[in-house]
């Protein structure tokens, strides 16, 4: 695994900013707050094969809209062999209004085959196992093994990779690079986490642009602080 140097820590990027005293505002904060859609089909199914399927539906795709498109698709799918019984089209037409519904599609109808032939049909738990799944990169291994099976990993999306950097707690340029960082300076324990609370932060109040700093409950430790 790729190693942060020491000089990237967070205490030399940003000495304010405190894990250990943010983490809990911020799960308060989750817990006031609409669930982000894969922490929600956990909730309701605790079924990793129905995670899986929304974590690959939900990428570069409103939460709104992959809740809408898998409350449809799992009527009618309610495991990966269940897939069989529909074409690549018909599969496309259900999962429509989410983003790249063509190449998800694809992925969706593939599935069955390498869960059964690589798995014997059980969802792995392991990020190197999962990459071998059709439609699943490194933010879905993370946020399937952390959500689906409760178990270490870091998932770095788009506002993980853009919050992190604007608290001061990396400083990357990538969300590669970001997850390899928070491995060296998140504490195991907040691992699971960390994407959930981060990404409900980020849905809510830390916009890309125009963030609401004046409602924001841990900007005591930000580094925005007198930018």
């Amino acid at each position: 695994m790729k190693k942060i140097p020491e000089s990237k820590a967070v205490q030399d990027l940003n000495p304010g900013f405190d894990i250990d005293a943010v983490i809990p505002i911020l799960e308060e904060h989750f817990h006031t707050v609409r669930t982000p859609v894969v922490d929600f089909i956990q909730a309701k199914t605790k079924d990793p094969f129905k995670v899986l399927v929304a974590t690959i539906l939900s990428a570069r795709t409103k939460d709104d809209t992959t809740t809408k498109v898998v409350t449809v698709l799992f009527d009618k799918i309610k495991t990966y062999k269940d897939i069989d019984r529909y074409s690549e089209a018909e599969i496309n037409k259900l999962i429509y209004p989410v983003g790249f519904h063509n190449a998800k599609a694809k992925h969706l109808k593939q599935l069955p085959a390498v869960l059964q032939e690589k798995f014997r049909g059980k969802v792995p738990s392991e990020i190197d196992d999962l990459l071998l799944l059709p439609g699943v990169g490194r933010k879905t291994a993370n946020l399937v093994r952390a959500i689906a099976f409760n178990l270490p990993a870091i998932c770095v999306d788009v506002h993980v990779h853009r919050i992190s950097n604007r608290w001061g707690y990396v400083q990357t340029q990538s969300p590669f690079d970001t997850e390899m960082a928070l491995r060296a300076v998140l504490p195991e324990k907040y691992w699971i986490m960390y994407n959930s609370y981060v990404v409900a932060f980020g849905q809510n109040l830390c916009y890309p642009r125009k963030p609401r700093c004046h409602e924001c409950p841990i900007y005591q430790y930000c580094a925005r602080i007198g930018v």
